[in-house]
């Protein structure tokens, strides 16, 4: 058998090297362009002048969540498993939820990032608590898994030894969303979607051709695996039961979506709370394509496999998308294809470089340096992004341990303890005025023992759980319980605490909080919330949760 670099070198001939060179001229150009523009304080490097366009919001919220995590790992879980994970795909209806529920109260409260925001709803320890949590967070789930899936996207493409791509790849994003910050991270994401959404169209269409159709495609991956459509398992199902995906997914997307500064970021980015909101309803459009651009691309995978193993052979679940490219695609489409790897895996990167640049100078830095001047904080943002990479790299091949090897179940596995108690201190915060700065920071202070727990235990027996054993034990129980109903019973927890607690202690100073929970809105603001939105916005949004609905009623098996 042929080693990685010579089964590889020949998948990009001349012209799609052309073809890569001129997308990579017009992303240096973009990225030139912003950097002409100059950032003139923290506003401008973190938030982009807070003058963007819905537009370009939309797009940077769907390149933001779309990383190479996504092309390899969602097309590799719908190699292996069919479409259960599409339940997290379709939490397009949940983006609606940050335009319409909490994008409100976080542009009233004018904060730069979401840790902020917890000072001015609760107090600062909340805000120290949120800004080393998010950091931790973000080295456990976005920057590792997104290095890992581009190293694999760069050496399967490019014929290159794994760290060599992922490094490479790291260092040129770095360079640009250091130099340009926000403004070359979005605009340069707009850019990038375009190539991705265009790239992954043709190859499903490719795919779906060479399968024989849509009908094929069911006939012969249900012949093999009849669960493979089905969206829809049973509750005692241990990888997937619809309880866990749709009630613990949930949980998890409002972290996401709504309270994560990775996304958030994005429509704080906005002018006013109309021109965000926008961009999170286009964004949720968007959020709906990954099903067809990457799950179905897994599955097509899968029916290649079984009709021709000969020419359509895939030795591990995540290289199923890379090996459509190199199979399927002629020559110059592969150049664009690469690109579009190349662009998911270049602006999840360079937004996580962003937000946790953007935290730790915000939130941590000037807490501790106050007397600092606006340039003293743009230098400390841009050396704090190479700090987050190298602990990144240093986490991939624990990651690899967890979640059976496949990367987007990791990803969702390791969320599903990060998210509950965040998402129950952020959506009680602002529904209900009551709940005060002890109940929060007590609340996540719970979550984050119970994360260590889970997370140290599910390490700790991997070799068992992957074996099959059962042992006797509560430490042992707890780590096998699904990752998705560990998410719901963390989340009840949460919520319980949280208001035990609020209940138990003095009430907050609603003078001190006006705005920044229901309740506490003066006449003026909720005048201003009800001018903030158009028929249209709310037309688009009830089609989207239709559109939900439909996809969640056509998956069943």
């Amino acid at each position: 058998m042929r080693n990685n670099f010579l089964a590889t070198q020949s998948v990009l001939e001349n012209l799609d090297w052309v073809v890569l060179g001129i997308y990579f001229l017009a992303l240096v150009a973009v990225a030139v362009w912003v950097v002409l523009q100059k950032n003139k304080n923290t506003e401008d490097y973190f938030l982009a002048g807070r003058n963007v366009g819905w537009f370009v919001i939309g797009a940077s919220i769907f390149a933001s969540n779309i990383g190479s995590e996504h092309v390899v790992g969602l097309a590799g879980t719908g190699f292996e498993s069919g479409t259960p994970m599409a339940h997290y795909e379709l939490h397009a209806w949940i983006v609606l939820l940050l335009g319409w529920l909490f994008l409100p109260f976080y542009i009233r409260s004018g904060a730069f990032t979401m840790p902020e925001f917890l000072e001015k709803r609760f107090d600062s320890r909340s805000r120290w608590f949120l800004s080393l949590f998010s950091l931790v967070a973000y080295v456990l789930t976005k920057v590792s898994v997104t290095i890992y899936a581009g190293g694999i996207v760069v050496s399967e493409l490019l014929g290159i030894p794994f760290w060599y791509g992922a490094i490479g790849i790291v260092v040129f994003t770095g360079i640009y969303t250091v130099v340009g910050g926000m403004k070359a991270v979005i605009y340069t994401e707009t850019l990038q979607t375009v190539i991705l959404i265009l790239g992954s169209i043709i190859i499903t269409y490719l795919g779906l051709q060479e399968v024989g159709g849509w009908a094929q495609l069911r006939e012969t991956v249900t012949a093999v695996s009849p669960d493979h459509f089905n969206m829809w398992r049973p509750m005692n199902d241990p990888d997937f039961p619809w309880t866990g995906l749709l009630i613990g997914g949930t949980i998890v997307g409002i972290w996401y979506w709504c309270t994560d500064q990775y996304i958030v970021q994005r429509t704080l980015a906005a002018n006013n709370i109309k021109i965000g909101r926008r961009g999170a309803i286009f964004g949720a459009y968007l959020k709906l394509l990954p099903i067809l651009i990457f799950l179905v691309p897994g599955i097509i995978a899968f029916a290649l496999s079984i009709q021709n193993p000969e020419v359509f052979s895939v030795e591990k679940a995540d290289r199923a998308f890379p090996m459509l490219v190199k199979t399927l695609l002629p020559v110059g489409l592969k150049g664009l294809v690469a690109g579009g790897l190349m662009a998911a895996l270049m602006s999840s990167l360079a937004s996580v470089f962003n937000s946790c640049s953007t935290i730790f100078t915000i939130d941590i830095y000037k807490k501790l340096k106050p007397e600092k001047s606006e340039k003293s904080l743009l230098t400390t943002g841009k050396i704090a992004t190479g700090f987050i990479v190298i602990l990144g790299i240093i986490w991939i091949p624990i990651m690899e341990k967890i979640g059976g090897g496949v990367m987007y179940q990791y990803l969702q596995n390791v969320q599903s303890y990060i998210a509950p108690p965040v998402t129950a201190v952020f959506l009680l915060g602002i529904i209900w005025k009551r709940v005060n700065s002890t109940a929060a920071i007590t609340t996540l202070l719970a979550g984050l023992a119970l994360l260590v727990i889970r997370l140290g235990s599910e390490i700790y027996y991997q070799p068992q759980i992957a074996a099959g054993e059962s042992i006797d034990g509560f430490i042992y129980g707890f780590a096998t319980i699904n990752f998705a109903h560990m998410a719901i019973f963390m989340f009840v927890f949460s919520v319980i605490l949280c208001i035990s607690v609020s209940l138990a202690t003095t009430a907050p100073d609603y003078s001190l909080i006006k705005g920044l929970a229901f309740g506490t809105l003066t006449d003026e603001q909720k005048v201003a919330n009800k001018n903030s939105y158009d028929k249209i916005d709310v037309v688009l949004s009830v089609i989207l949760v239709l559109l939900v609905i439909g996809v969640l009623s056509y998956f069943t098996g």
